[in-house]
């Protein structure tokens, strides 16, 4: 039996397609209340178990529980139970704001008075109130994205699953939308989301899972992940290549590990500002030199080998 504070647990979790493994056996484990991350490049198997959660794709082997419940035989009451936030908005743009929430909540039989109550504090929480009675189409794209999560919090879930949340937003959007999602994690709702945004990650989850290949290849809060597979301090040259590979031997030297990216360098020291003192003493003559502290972005490179930019 699956213990009350678990709402998702999956034991040796499979997802073949055809002669396509995308989920390779993985075990994890989400607690009510948590916000869980899981991160990963394109290919790694998220989205897939994002699907198996949400009860739209059935696992092709091993246990999965969610809210108790077998997906496999009890998937109509857990999705009752589900707010479900999809990578693209699939809003009706012929419909106001306010339309597109008291027409959803019919499909989860909430009466037209408690779909109205429900709509307006929901728009109340999403601060878009004052257009409760404008299409949707005119919309900015974080304002569309907040009435997205709206729609998916008209049931009043148990758990909401988040899929790359604010892909495509301005940062003032994403800041925006951060805390209307900060503020449902205080209020207790369990959120599971992908994102490629590594700050994102920092900001919003309490522990996260990295898949790589179909597989989970770390585990853990976003801090016990930095200090497990980083240093902690990182040094950013902006290098030429005639300079890379003159000075690739004092680089190797000074720093506990050495990543070459296409645009940059990044040495991974205890202290950046003493490293950069010794590399201008060497000689080294870098176009740009950034220090900075080591972020989710380094233990995502370390683990599966790609930058975001690859990925």
């Amino acid at each position: 039996m699956t213990p009350p504070e678990a709402v998702v647990r999956a034991r040796e979790l499979v997802k073949r397609f055809r002669d396509r493994t995308a989920v390779a056996g993985i075990d994890l484990e989400v607690r009510a209340g948590e916000s869980f991350g899981v991160l990963g490049p394109n290919g790694a198997g998220k989205s897939s178990t994002m699907r198996m959660i949400g009860c739209v794709s059935a696992p092709t082997a091993g246990a999965l529980e969610v809210l108790g419940m077998d997906p496999r035989r009890d998937g109509p009451r857990i999705r009752a139970r589900l707010g479900v936030v999809p990578q693209r908005d699939t809003l009706d743009e012929e419909l106001t704001v306010r339309q597109n929430l008291t027409t959803y909540a019919r499909y989860f039989g909430i009466g037209r008075r408690e779909a109205r109550r429900r709509a307006g504090d929901l728009l109340e929480f999403v601060q878009l109130a004052d257009r409760a009675d404008s299409l949707v189409e005119p919309l900015s794209g974080g304002m569309k994205r907040r009435l997205t999560i709206a729609r998916a919090l008209v049931n009043e879930p148990d758990l909401l699953l988040l899929d790359e949340p604010t892909t495509g937003l301005d940062p003032q959007a994403r800041h925006a939308l951060w805390e209307r999602l900060y503020s449902l994690r205080e209020r207790g709702v369990t959120l599971i989301l992908t994102t490629h945004y590594m700050d994102e990650a920092e900001q919003l989850c309490d522990r996260i899972v990295v898949m790589d290949g179909g597989r989970i290849v770390a585990e853990g809060s976003p801090a016990a992940l930095i200090a497990r597979h980083s240093s902690r301090e990182v040094l950013e040259l902006r290098l030429p290549a005639e300079q890379r590979q003159s000075n690739g031997g004092l680089l190797h030297r000074v720093a506990h590990r050495v990543e070459e990216l296409p645009d940059r360098v990044l040495l991974y020291v205890d202290d950046a500002d003493v490293v950069a003192a010794e590399l201008r003493r060497g000689g080294v003559r870098a176009a740009g030199i950034l220090p900075r502290r080591a972020t989710l972005e380094d233990v995502f490179l370390r683990l599966t080998g790609r930058s975001l930019d690859d990925s």
